[in-house]
């Protein structure tokens, strides 16, 4: 009987599995390049993508014509540089900035970014440069804006300043004042004025951002200036009045009231001239409405009758 042959494949086919394996075995220390880094250029070659910040490699120098209005304008320029670069080379030339420019290359508007190999353009190319009034608008009122914010940047650090100049003034007036001094009421007043002019100013003021929040920093602390002097003003007052001797009140003198008469309701009672009984009871009478007695009521006189 033959032997039985070992289950598995054959020795041909194991040996043309290990040649193609030794054949995709990549070499050790190349690169290998991922997915993302590679282009398609215009005629089908597949390249490594270039990183436009690396160093640039020695390309052929193209010629190429840009017509703007009624005239050409020839550039030399690498083969590999941007459109960005060229509309640099044409504002030169034609006057226009660069982003105002559209340059259009095979009824195409072409990106400042994109490259001019890559889009197909070779020596002797021909494009139309034409004016961007969209563009021109944008950059008009990005310039405007740019120019509020460093006016407004400028006019708030110029208060700064002033307001560290009537800080120091405001610092030496406290001093004074905490030593027990005294200061001009005119010279506290008009730091108030001025304090409150710069306030104002500030309020004028238009700004976002950072320069928002300068601006609220500058009103508090012009704010907490005005508060001190506010507190030196009263401070600065006290000592003065304590000085100040108040005039002393000469006593008046007091009003007599007139003698008020005295209403009685004592009767005299007249009995005869000659009873001497009736003269002493008239007599004790009169002794006792001068004393000024305040009883209400006295006992009836008792009086002697002579019978005839």
């Amino acid at each position: 009987m033959m032997p039985m042959r070992r289950m598995g494949a054959s020795p041909a086919k194991a040996k043309a599995k290990v040649k193609a394996k030794a054949a995709f075995v990549p070499m050790k220390g190349s690169p290998v390049a991922s997915v993302e880094e590679w282009e398609v250029r215009p005629s089908g070659m597949l390249v490594q993508k270039r990183d436009p910040d690396s160093a640039p490699s020695l390309a052929p120098t193209i010629r190429v014509r840009v017509k703007y209005g009624a005239a050409y304008h020839e550039i030399y320029l690498s083969s590999q540089a941007t459109f960005g670069e060229l509309k640099k080379l044409l504002s030169s030339r034609t006057g226009l900035h660069p982003e105002d420019q559209k340059l259009i290359y095979k009824d195409k508007v072409r990106g400042s970014k994109a490259y001019l190999d890559l889009s197909g353009v070779k020596d002797g190319s021909k494009m139309v440069l034409v004016e961007d009034a969209a563009a021109q608008a944008r950059r008009f009122l990005e310039m405007r804006r740019q120019a509020k914010i460093e006016k407004a940047s400028n006019f708030i650090s110029q208060i700064s300043l002033d307001v560290d100049k009537l800080a120091s003034e405001v610092s030496a007036l406290e001093t004074v004042v905490s030593k027990g001094g005294r200061v001009a009421e005119k010279d506290v007043v008009n730091l108030i004025e001025m304090l409150m002019t710069h306030l104002v100013k500030l309020d004028g003021v238009v700004a976002d951002g950072d320069l928002k929040l300068q601006k609220r920093m500058q009103e508090r602390r012009i704010q907490r200036h005005v508060e001190t002097l506010d507190v030196l003003k009263i401070k600065n007052a006290m000592p003065r009045a304590a000085d100040e001797k108040m005039p002393e009140r000469q006593p008046q003198a007091k009003k007599r009231a007139p003698p008020s008469a005295v209403v009685t309701t004592k009767w005299e009672g007249f009995d005869s001239l000659f009873s001497p009984a009736a003269a002493s009871t008239a007599t004790s009478a009169a002794t006792t409405a001068s004393a000024g007695s305040t009883v209400s009521s006295a006992p009836t006189p008792k009086f002697d009758w002579e019978l005839f």
